[in-house]
């Protein structure tokens, strides 16, 4: 019979016929090698056994530990060695506790896999599986949520293939197409009111986070992380440790943001928008969406992000700073990110180029008169 490999070393399959039904199923072997002599054993068929490369994999590991001996203790042992999305999910969250975004990802997984697929191993996943999910959430979550959902599985999956405890999948994960390069600004009158309903504002912190996000452009969790300590007053910089793009940076410290640190009031906590404690700020949308509710501003506005699209929008159609600049200062990884306010830039260059016309049209005019004046004068 021939012999077919898997992703696992040691670990192949034969095609037989499957036992009580129609069809042909896998039956699972190992070759592993002890007191010197190499061994080939049957450790179980797809169906009949439920055993998947996987497990064999597994078998044929506790078979160097010597630790199971007969079919009977294969068989005994086939659910303590079962891989399910939900035990991989376990290990990769150990393996990376106290990281960025895992509290969010264990919510996600909670409440949208675990429930549908965390009782299955990996191998017994089919594409209708995924798509049922992705239907399922895109009648009630946006297209973005659905893709971070779909997109931790994959990671999951990955983790797991990576540690061989499963094979990886024989299909592609479809993911949804997310348009989310939303950019928000405000006029200048929207601008001068917002700033005016922050100063009249009582809450002690919320106007001044969404004036530092207006000044700098930085991110909510930036700010809820700023540090008196990452502020350098002489050189004029402020450092930014553990950004969302990983690797540490510095933004130039502005006049107007160095002015509302200095009146900004000091706490015995290190940070400086502490939470409650002292600790790191978790929140701050109550008391800046009524800010921005008083304020007059759209209702899809985004009080703390939309300001940083402001902050981007502002530069870009200046025509004083180019996009690598702009890229530099919003700390994006590459220009893509950045790209979405090159349609500013573009507009301020088109009124430049206004301004070249209207300059060379007005010299034709005035050579244009001197010409009629002198014809009139000749005449």
């Amino acid at each position: 019979m021939k012999r077919f490999k898997t992703d696992y070393p040691g670990v192949f399959y034969r095609e037989a016929k499957r036992i009580g039904g129609k069809g042909i199923e896998k039956v699972f072997y190992i070759v592993f090698k002890k007191d010197g002599k190499v061994n080939e054993e049957k450790v179980g068929r797809q169906y009949a056994d439920d055993m998947t490369a996987a497990r064999a994999a597994r078998i044929r590991g506790e078979r160097f530990e010597g630790k199971i001996q007969s079919r009977k203790q294969i068989r005994e042992a086939k659910n303590e060695i079962k891989w399910t999305i939900k035990k991989i999910w376990d290990a990769y969250k150990a393996n990376r506790l106290g990281l960025k975004g895992i509290i969010t990802d264990e919510c996600r997984f909670k409440k949208h896999i675990a429930p549908v697929l965390g009782k299955k191993e990996p191998s017994e996943l089919a594409p209708l599986d995924i798509d049922r999910i992705r239907i399922k959430l895109l009648k009630t979550k946006k297209p973005a949520t659905v893709r971070n959902v779909l997109e931790l599985l994959r990671r999951i999956i990955n983790y797991g293939v990576k540690k061989t405890l499963c094979p990886s999948l024989p299909f592609k994960i479809e993911m949804p197409r997310v348009d989310n390069l939303k950019t928000e600004d405000l006029t200048s009158e929207q601008i001068v009111t917002l700033l005016k309903t922050i100063d009249e504002d009582v809450h002690p912190v919320a106007g001044d986070i969404m004036k530092l996000a207006l000044f700098t452009g930085m991110r909510r969790g930036e700010i809820f992380k700023l540090k008196w300590s990452d502020i350098d007053y002489e050189r004029g910089f402020i450092s930014l440790l553990d950004p969302k793009g990983g690797v540490d940076q510095k933004i130039p410290l502005n006049d107007a943001t160095k002015d509302l640190l200095n009146s900004h009031e000091k706490t015995e906590s290190r940070y400086v928008f502490p939470g409650r404690g002292g600790r790191i700020r978790t929140d701050i949308n109550k008391a800046v969406n009524l800010i921005k509710k008083k304020a007059g501003l759209p209702a899809d506005f985004r009080p703390l992000h939309g300001l940083r699209h402001v902050y981007a929008s502002m530069l870009a159609s200046s025509g004083q700073v180019d996009m690598y600049t702009l890229q530099k200062l919003l700390t994006h990884k590459g220009p893509l990110m950045t790209q979405r306010y090159a349609h500013l830039q573009d507009e301020t260059l088109k009124n430049a180029s206004e301004v070249a016309g209207n300059i060379i049209n007005g010299a034709i005019a005035r050579v244009s008169k001197e010409i009629r004046s002198l014809k009139e004068r000749n005449n």
